[in-house]
């Protein structure tokens, strides 16, 4: 062997050994570290929890809904011309019959007057014939032409009347004006819209619901709205009708709710929720939504149960996860069917750093909010 060959081996070893002893004393100490780990014992972590309690429960069918006026109407006119008088402001308030729009009827009232003079006429000259007739004057034929002139000079006045009121826009009931939409000079034609009329007091509110749960309503059962612009505000009604026939295009039925909308701030069309009261009142464990660990493979909960004791004789908690069945929602509440029962200690905040067995210290010095309707804290 030469001796170029005899210091690659010489190399060689050198670099297994401090290869060798490298893996070795990271073996070790990976050993050790493990050994210190497991001679401490997991951490403990702070949670604060809640007992598990039932509480009433009141079942309900929620549904999003539109608000419709009790009466609403576009005004429009029926023949055509040009606007004379505008006698409404936009946003007000208005009796039934209220005249709110006329169109220029010179020629027509003037035709109007034409034709009741000659309605006038005709009945004066059938009274003349008449007493005529009584004294055999004239001929049944002649008092008989009278009559049919006399009757087609008054229909001749009321068609023309008939006319010159179409001419003016009047209010078919008592509402709210809204913004109008045509000025004084325009020339309108017929069916072009004048402003819009709502009566705002009472007002609807329309929803749809699954068959299932129609069968759950009735006519006067209460209901529970509130609009999404002040979605705090809840204002109570009444079911005033329900459709008697299901939507071919949804699957669903109609439902129309009756509320009181003093103060007209309710508007037609806005959005509003609704909730039914539906059934009697039912005992379930109910929970801070907190509590409850969404997964894929399932909801779960951490329960806090007692594992011995420690050196002063107080018990040691540790985590325990179940899996838990969970219900409808109402507020930061919810309802938990199956996986708990009445008195278990729930974890309700520091979950994410759990797992099971992990040693607990409760601190529920601040509690997540568990409130069945909350409100804005300024409210």
């Amino acid at each position: 062997m030469n001796m170029t060959a005899k210091r690659m081996v010489i190399m060689l070893v050198a670099v297994f050994a401090v290869l060798g002893t490298i893996f070795i004393g990271k073996f070790f100490m990976g050993r050790f570290i493990q050994k210190m780990i497991a001679s401490q014992g997991m951490p403990v972590q702070t949670v604060s929890t809640t007992v598990a309690k039932k509480e009433d429960w009141q079942p309900s069918i929620s549904a999003v809904g539109s608000l419709r006026a009790v009466k609403g109407a576009d005004l429009a006119l029926e023949v055509p011309g040009i606007v004379e008088d505008i006698l409404f402001e936009s946003g007000q308030d208005v009796k039934a019959g209220t005249i709110l729009l006329r169109l220029r009827a010179e020629d027509d009232e003037a035709k109007l007057r034409s034709l009741e003079a000659g309605a006038q006429l005709a009945a004066t000259t059938f009274e003349r014939n008449k007493k005529q007739f009584e004294f055999k004057a004239i001929s049944q034929a002649a008092l008989d032409v009278d009559a049919a002139n006399l009757k087609s000079a008054r229909a001749a006045v009321e068609e023309q009347r008939a006319m010159v009121n179409k001419k003016v826009v009047t209010a078919p009931f008592a509402g709210r004006i809204g913004v109008r939409h045509v000025d004084v000079g325009q020339y309108l034609q017929p069916g072009t819209p004048v402003v819009t009329l709502q009566s705002l007091d009472p007002i609807y509110a329309d929803f749809y619901l699954p068959l299932q749960q129609v069968n759950r309503l009735k006519a006067g059962q209460k209901v529970t709205v509130k609009v999404d612009a002040e979605a705090t505000t809840a204002l109570e009604g009444e079911i005033s009708a329900i459709n008697p026939k299901v939507e071919t295009s949804s699957r669903n039925v109609l439902v129309r709710a009756t509320l009181k909308n003093p103060t007209r701030r309710l508007l037609p069309g806005a959005s509003v929720v609704v909730d039914i009261g539906a059934g009697a009142p039912q005992k379930h464990i109910t929970l801070p939504q907190t509590a409850i660990t969404y997964n894929p493979y399932g909801d779960t909960v951490y329960l806090a149960v007692e594992s011995g004791k420690d050196d002063k004789g107080q018990p040691k908690l540790i985590a325990k996860q179940t899996f838990v069945t969970t219900g409808p929602t109402r507020g930061d509440q919810i309802a938990v069917f199956e996986g708990i029962k009445e008195g278990d200690v729930v974890v309700t905040a520091g979950q994410l750093k759990l797992q099971n067995d992990t040693p607990l210290a409760v601190n529920n010095s601040i509690q997540p909010v568990a409130d069945p309707d909350p409100k804005p804290v300024d409210e």
